[in-house]
């Protein structure tokens, strides 16, 4: 019993660290966060609620919210509770929320 109680630990670690693992796979330089930033500034968007959506990097946006583009940056942002968040458009999944 003990054997198998360790082999599912050990799995669902595994499958734990592969998923955090996927989620940080997606490195913003400092320069496009900046590129971004200043972006928003000139161009500000109405801040959107989006109730029972958890602005968490891998958190998936559904298709009614829509994304807008920053030159020279292949991600997409959306202002959400007053924070731009970036987004793949490709998969809609949040890669960086900005404080």
């Amino acid at each position: 019993m003990r054997m198998h109680l360790s082999a599912a630990a050990a799995g669902f670690l595994l499958f734990a660290g592969v998923g955090a693992a996927a989620a940080q796979d997606v490195v913003i330089e400092p320069q496009q966060e900046t590129i971004v930033r200043e972006y928003v500034k000139k161009q500000p968007l109405a801040s959107v609620q989006l109730p029972g959506v958890e602005l968490n990097v891998g958190s998936t946006l559904p298709d009614t919210v829509e994304l807008h583009e920053v030159p020279s940056v292949k991600y997409r942002y959306v202002v959400v509770d007053n924070r731009t968040v970036l987004v793949d458009p490709g998969t809609r999944r949040i890669v960086k929320v900005i404080e």
